[in-house]
């Protein structure tokens, strides 16, 4: 049971504003993911991925068997590729829930295989390659050229291999960019054509896949090329460019407010020290209000004295460190303040507004932490249904 005290509201018609957004840039005949691990970036993964299939999206994405396990529970019907590892003994469910594992080697390819005769079934895979992230996936990529041809040839056959394995049904093959986001797309565009002239390769050898896929939302944004048969749309569908160097070509709508409310209010002379440690001391006579949210809920100590919340529509600057469940504000010049009212900690109230882009680089990191970085005492509301 939530005390009401701290909240995200989630906007779903925002959501399926920013899937059209998608949509009209990719066009018809591209399949599209939407990416919902990590809860749906915070957002929900039960209520975003129903959202998104009522979008007609083609497929999800998870990072995690539990994360699509979930969604089936939750009666999603869509196909779910998973993204990352999958213990054995989770092998089964796969099978029972109809899901799509991500294989990076031969080894695990061998383990599905049995695990799919035991049961005398298929189990779908995409094969993941990595051409330059550095992360999961066939290596076929090298700095020098000279080595290149080798290392493909041995990705070749190690897919080879894996297309050997009964029980399995090969329907995808995907890779990664590691720099899509930047100004500078040259090595992302190697990675693109590197992944073409290997899929390519492949086709020669007589392996081929159904979907091949490699745009994340940088890439749907600004690398028309990339497309190919799916995209992968994660951040963009939450209403966030995935940085300040992708193109804002497309009109996206944030889905997420964070909200609390004011606790107490107390007038203070010039000279009082607030919080922990004394670190902040008045220098006029104000009025403090305290507000329900800490860095227990996700609001970081780093917003201590630097960040500011929104209070009547107006900004309300932080005082002294954040507390675990509470965090003070200098409402000295905003006028009738009253305990239970409405603070935004980001999006909009009034005509005032603090972005959520705002926060990661105050706290010197991206926006998908900040959406991501919510503890589960914080409730979320869904508006737009």
């Amino acid at each position: 049971m939530s005390s009401g005290l701290t909240w995200v509201e989630v906007d779903l018609c925002a959501i399926k504003h920013n899937i059209e957004q998608i949509k009209n840039i990719i066009g018809s005949d591209v399949l599209f993911m939407a990416v919902v691990k990590a809860d749906a970036y915070g957002h929900g993964i039960r209520e975003v991925a129903s959202c998104a299939a009522s979008c007609g999206v083609d497929f999800l994405g998870v990072a995690r068997i539990d994360e699509a396990i979930k969604l089936r529970k939750a009666g999603i019907k869509e196909p779910i590729l998973i993204f990352g590892y999958t213990l054995p003994e989770f092998y089964p469910s796969l099978i029972d829930f109809d899901l799509t594992q991500t294989v990076c080697d031969i080894k695990t390819a061998k383990r599905l295989s049995c695990a799919g005769q035991k049961k005398n079934s298929q189990i779908k895979v995409h094969v993941k390659v990595d051409t330059g992230m550095g992360r999961i996936g066939i290596v076929v990529c090298s700095s020098l050229y000279s080595e290149l041809m080798a290392v493909m040839k041995h990705g070749q056959a190690e897919i080879e291999k894996i297309a050997g394995c009964p029980n399995l049904d090969l329907t995808g093959i995907y890779t990664h960019f590691a720099t899509s986001d930047e100004a500078d797309k040259n090595y992302a565009e190697k990675q693109l054509d590197l992944f073409l002239d290997f899929t390519e390769q492949l086709g020669r050898a007589h392996i081929s896949f159904p979907v091949k896929h490699a745009a994340n939302s940088a890439a749907i944004i600004d690398m028309d090329r990339s497309h190919l048969d799916m995209v992968r749309a994660g951040i963009s569908i939450y209403g966030h460019f995935p940085s300040r160097s992708v193109t804002k070509k497309i009109n996206l709508v944030p889905a997420m407010t964070f909200k609390t409310r004011v606790v107490g209010l107390k007038k203070v002379p010039a000279g009082f020290k607030v919080s922990y440690g004394h670190t902040y001391e008045t220098i006029r006579a104000t009025t403090i209000a305290t507000v329900a949210a800490g860095y227990g809920d996700g609001y970081g100590r780093v917003f201590s004295s630097v960040g500011h919340m929104l209070v009547k529509g107006r900004k309300a600057p932080v005082l002294g460190r954040v507390c675990m469940d509470l965090t003070m504000l200098d409402v000295g010049d905003i006028r009738d303040v009253e305990i239970g009212d409405e603070v935004v900690i980001f999006g909009s109230q009034g005509k005032n507004h603090i972005s959520i882009d705002s926060l990661a680089q105050m706290k010197n990191t991206i926006n998908y932490e900040i959406l991501t970085g919510f503890t589960n005492r914080v409730s979320r509301v869904y508006t737009g249904k």
